[in-house]
């Protein structure tokens, strides 16, 4: 079946009763339908499936896609302590782990079952789910992939809020009738826990079809993140052992993030909450258990009940762009500077008293905007500028804001050359950017703002085409670092602006 969301089409496909079964690992997992296992030759007899009936099982298997999320919270555990009982038959010789034939992975394989063994978690699931278990070769090219080409943040937000998604998110909003309820309790207005969902998954239809375990443990074999991964694992084991969900319905991301508003298995045990009223953690079937559970999550790391996220802020003529990302200032001292808001019929109760960071994710020719405390709340959920901005600005829309007085302007990608060049550049010229990786953050935006303050620029700390050429240049050449001067005055005609 093929479905269109937002302008990108979907293939799913609807999986079937089947008469044998593909993997020992699989074998007594869920099965709708009598079944013999490839491996042991054993037939098994179906299991109750958990959640709503086979049907509703069924389809939430069906929806096949890729997205990540990255946060864990400590926070609320939800309808009471988890049980480790098994709620599989106990198991037997042939549950011993079988060898993927990678002798790495089966090293880390073996190691981490007896240490988690020995540090009391269940025997039976644990053997049960690492047999047969093999490293996802997706998952390793996935976790080392580094585009040649960034996505600029101005075509990433006028593809992530357009008219067609912002009906959408009316739509589903409408739908949920415990959203009042979910945003009284926990402060987090419903356009943003909306938006969140979809960025997230599209309103649950793009959950990913990763096998969730052996995502998890190829990152922890590889090593990278072995920590992290098996401390993800160790929840994982616990999800399973307390019968809240099947291995089978553990899909996800190739990083490890579960259900329609991405949790990592460590965020739903200490995050995830029933939203419905039915004493169940539902994230992947419940709207109203996905949208209660990111609300707990945004709450448990921040969130300021009647502020604001962002707004869109108006530069007056001859404004130091090298405030841009710096000192928080409330929005009488921004006043003061000649910072106004574009919409000031918007602001909300708890704004005045608030500090905000003006952010310029396009330099000094796009908008500009106030960045609430709220705003960095919601990179704790995605740690990425043009993901929360994405995520206000479609909240925004659904709060019946105005659309932006300034544009986004057309960007021309950087390849990953040139940002590597740029950071050398940078490094060679004493600013230091940080580890020349070709990722533009933070400390790379501040290395170029003071380059840019030392040349006479307008600060905005704004990496283009021509400042990377500029950059090379200068440092091919072996022009001395320059000592930092006072920026030279730079105007903006933004509309409206005094």
């Amino acid at each position: 079946m093929t479905r269109v969301a937002d302008g990108v089409v979907f293939v799913m496909v609807r999986s079937a009763p089947f008469a044998r079964v593909s993997n020992h690992a699989s074998c007594r997992n869920g099965q709708v339908s009598p079944a013999t296992c490839r491996i042991c030759h054993r037939t098994y007899r179906p299991r109750p499936l958990p959640g709503r009936g086979r049907a509703s099982y069924l389809d939430r298997m069906d929806r096949r896609a890729f997205l990540i999320l990255t946060f864990a919270g400590a926070a609320d555990p939800g309808p009471g302590p988890l049980s480790l009982t098994e709620p599989s038959p106990p198991p037997t010789d042939t549950d011993t782990p079988v060898r993927s034939g990678d002798a790495a992975f089966d090293a880390w394989a073996a190691d981490y079952v007896t240490r988690s063994e020995q540090a009391g978690a269940p025997s039976a699931v644990l053997r049960r789910e690492f047999a047969g278990l093999t490293p996802d070769p997706r998952v390793l090219a996935l976790d080392g992939r580094q585009p040649e080409f960034s996505k600029p943040i101005s075509d990433y937000i006028k593809g992530a809020v357009t008219d067609a998604r912002t009906a959408s998110a009316r739509t589903h909003m409408a739908a949920v009738p415990q959203l009042p309820a979910i945003e009284t309790l926990y402060g987090v207005p419903a356009p943003v826990l909306v938006s969140v969902w979809a960025m997230e998954t599209g309103f649950g239809a793009v959950m990913g079809d990763f096998d969730v375990l052996r995502s998890l443990a190829t990152l922890a074999a590889e090593g990278r993140r072995r920590v992290w991964a098996e401390a993800q694992i160790t929840a994982l084991v616990k999800i399973i052992a307390s019968g809240e969900a099947a291995r089978a319905q553990l899909k996800g991301s190739w990083a490890g993030a579960m259900g329609q508003t991405q949790f990592e298995p460590e965020t739903f045990l200490t995050t995830a909450v029933d939203g419905d009223g039915d004493g169940r953690r539902d994230i992947w079937g419940s709207p109203a258990d996905a949208l209660a559970s990111a609300a707990n999550l945004l709450a448990k790391a921040g969130w300021a009940p009647g502020q604001s996220w962002q707004a869109e802020a108006i530069l007056p003529a001859g404004f130091d762009y090298g405030l841009a990302e710096g000192e928080r200032l409330t929005p009488a001292a921004w006043a003061a500077l000649g910072v106004r808001p574009a919409a000031p019929e918007m602001a909300r109760p708890g704004d005045a008293g608030a500090t905000a960071q003006l952010l310029l994710p396009t330099g000094a020719a796009g908008p500009a905007f106030f960045a609430f405390p709220n705003h960095f709340v919601i990179r704790k959920y995605n740690n990425s500028v043009a993901y929360a901005l994405a995520v206000g600005l479609l909240a925004d829309r659904l709060a019946g804001a105005p659309p932006l007085t300034r544009p986004w302007p057309a960007e021309i990608p950087l390849s990953l050359a040139d940002r590597i060049a740029a950071q050398e550049s940078l490094a060679k010229l004493g600013f230091d950017p940080g580890s020349a990786d070709g990722l533009i953050g933070s400390n790379t935006r501040m290395a170029l703002r003071a380059w840019q303050r030392a040349r006479g620029l307008p600060a905005d700390g704004y990496l283009s085409v021509d400042i990377v050429g500029r950059l090379v240049a200068e440092a091919t050449l072996g022009v001395a670092p320059a000592v930092p001067t006072a920026p030279a005055p730079a105007a903006q005609t933004t509309p409206g602006a005094p």
